[in-house]
């Protein structure tokens, strides 16, 4: 059993790339609720768990997130949804790693889907991607914004990751 799990997940992780180019299709109800119970079930600090997910699937709200960011965020426009991942900070001292952990496995489930960074980006008019986007979507101020995970079905999916080209040099054992 653990052999399995363990390479079914190490193969997910070689399939998980970052996909900009979305058919159009949409996505199932039901895939969409898995991507969402794999960030509800990260691991957190102290399982305080302070990330709210906001999901967006309304195509003129899409539009608006598209622009978000300088660059990195047009990907929204033809994107089936959006996950938008905010924390209360005041919950947590480390609630970037918590929202990262919850932002990587939805990243995992396996369908297109590509990580926006939100926290300390700018958006085209000024403001902060953050401000941008507690704006748009109403989302009281002290939340912070970690990134917009955006999904859709494939136009073409990048070839999975090799385990011979990973960089084994950056691994140190026991000292550096």
């Amino acid at each position: 059993m653990e052999r399995g799990f363990l390479m079914d997940l190490l193969d997910q992780m070689k399939h998980r790339r970052s996909v900009r180019s979305y058919t159009g299709q949409l996505i199932a109800e039901e895939a969409l609720k898995k991507v969402l119970q794999a960030g509800l079930l990260s691991a957190s600090s102290r399982s305080i768990r302070p990330w709210e997910f906001v999901v967006v699937r309304d195509r003129k709200m899409l539009q608006v997130l598209s622009e978000c960011r300088i660059g990195s965020a047009k990907m929204l426009q033809h994107a089936d949804c959006a996950i938008v991942v905010f924390a209360d900070a005041e919950k947590s001292d480390v609630w970037v790693e918590d929202c990262s952990i919850a932002m990587a496995n939805m990243h995992l489930m396996g369908l297109g889907s590509c990580w926006i960074q939100g926290r300390l980006r700018e958006a085209p008019d000024g403001r902060s991607t953050e401000e941008y986007v507690q704006s748009a979507l109403h989302v009281p101020t002290h939340y912070r914004l970690e990134a917009i995970l955006s999904l859709g079905m494939p136009e073409t999916h990048p070839a999975p990751h090799r385990i011979e080209e990973l960089p084994v040099d950056q691994v140190h054992w026991e000292v550096f």
